[in-house]
């Protein structure tokens, strides 16, 4: 069976690929949001939009996610994270799901979210 790779990295970054598609399992790779001044709920909003396009691309869909990992920076935004995963993630199918808090590289993300799909 083949491997696929969505998006590899080049140049300074570090050497991944943001998506993988091995036979009928995706593995979407820890995202963070572009616009780092966003507040939570704008940097978990744009990271649930870029696992919409690379889960697309790989041909599925979030009804198809059987795993979430989420690192938040501060757990006092938890609650207004959280809004934002609710209104997004499909009541009928949840994935499991994993938050902790941590320390990200950047000190202006406040959230990053890594998912397992299949398809």
């Amino acid at each position: 069976m083949s491997v696929t790779r969505i998006e590899k990295t080049s140049g300074s970054a570090p050497r991944m690929s943001r998506c993988v598609i091995k036979g009928d399992m995706v593995y979407v790779a820890g995202l963070t949001a572009s616009d780092r001044s966003a507040d939570i709920k704008g940097q978990t909003q744009q990271i649930l939009d870029k696992i919409d396009d690379y889960l697309s691309q790989a041909g599925t869909d979030k009804s198809k996610l059987l795993q979430a990992n989420l690192w938040i920076t501060d757990m006092a935004n938890f609650s207004s994270m959280n809004e934002v995963w609710n209104a997004w993630v499909d009541p009928e199918n949840p994935p499991v799901r994993a938050c902790v808090k941590a320390d990200l590289a950047v000190p202006e993300l406040l959230v990053e979210i890594m998912v397992t799909a299949y398809k």
